[in-house]
């Protein structure tokens, strides 16, 4: 377990290893739930993406057509751990 101290400020330093542990680097987010009796979750903020934002990701990176027929067997292969 780890003990931090709380500046005068309000603020806390994480440990290095803390913040490697929950997979935060800087820059990055996070989130504190707040419990009842006085507890706090507090996990790396991942941020949700949107349709719109996968949409033509991979735009440019192949000039192959594939049918959807093609699709169908290459995701089926994956989920099946056939790939």
């Amino acid at each position: 377990m780890s003990t931090l101290t709380v500046t005068a400020r309000g603020q806390v330093t994480f440990r290095k290893d803390v913040l490697q542990h929950l997979g935060i680097k800087p820059g990055e987010k996070i989130e504190l739930e707040l419990l009842p009796d006085g507890r706090a979750e507090l996990r790396a903020a991942r941020p949700g993406g949107t349709i719109d934002s996968f949409l033509g990701l991979l735009a440019g990176k192949t000039t192959k057509v594939a049918s959807i027929e093609e699709m169908n067997e290459a995701a089926a292969a994956g989920w099946s751990g056939k790939v």
